[in-house]
């Protein structure tokens, strides 16, 4: 028997998948409203503001975001191996959206610093990404004198994932994600 969905729940899933698809600033509360089939009242009982809804949205997605690439690396403890999966996950990230993007980066590029909570929420989701990119680097790398090397490295992996994921949206395609894997894997295969 399927689970009925609440009302909040259902709120939200509509404005995310129109957040995602269609941007923020194009999305309208009478929109969500009418797609998800609910009264102004309802809509405005559950959350203030089409702010709190993006709040909302971006909180759920990093919840996701991580619970699903735990998931993903779960059983894996060879952390070179991890690594290249993480990456893999990125890339079927990029494929199961048909290229849409970062939900943060996206965000940030409608309403980015003009919302001083949205900015935290996008900065702190961002330094996450990067501490457990660090932590799987750090497992590569667990020498202390190799301290320097493992911060750097996971600086120049993080922002070269980034801007490939960038690329993914622009070029439609995960070609600069791959190379990037590629050129990781004769990184660490030499270490």
């Amino acid at each position: 028997m399927a689970q009925k969905v609440s009302v909040k729940d259902k709120i939200l899933a509509t404005a995310s998948d129109l957040f995602y698809t269609q941007g923020y600033n194009t999305t309208g509360i009478n929109q969500i409203i009418a797609e998800a089939g609910i009264a102004i009242g309802s809509l405005y009982k559950h959350y203030r503001s089409k702010n709190d809804l993006l709040y909302s949205y971006l909180e759920k997605q990093e919840t996701e975001f991580f619970i699903n690439l735990d998931d993903y690396l779960k059983g894996e403890n060879d952390p070179k191996v991890k690594l290249q999966k993480l990456i893999s996950y990125r890339i079927e990230l990029q494929r199961k959206t048909n290229y849409a993007g970062c939900h943060f980066i996206k965000a940030n590029a409608e309403v980015g610093r003009k919302d001083e909570h949205l900015n935290e929420l996008i900065k702190n989701h961002k330094a996450k990404q990067k501490a457990y990119l660090y932590q799987i680097i750090n497992q590569i790398y667990p020498d202390h004198a190799q301290a320097l090397h493992t911060i750097l490295f996971t600086d120049i992996v993080f922002s070269m994932i980034e801007g490939a994921v960038l690329s993914a949206t622009i070029q439609a395609n995960t070609d600069d994600l791959e190379s990037i894997q590629n050129a990781i894997q004769q990184i660490v295969l030499h270490y």
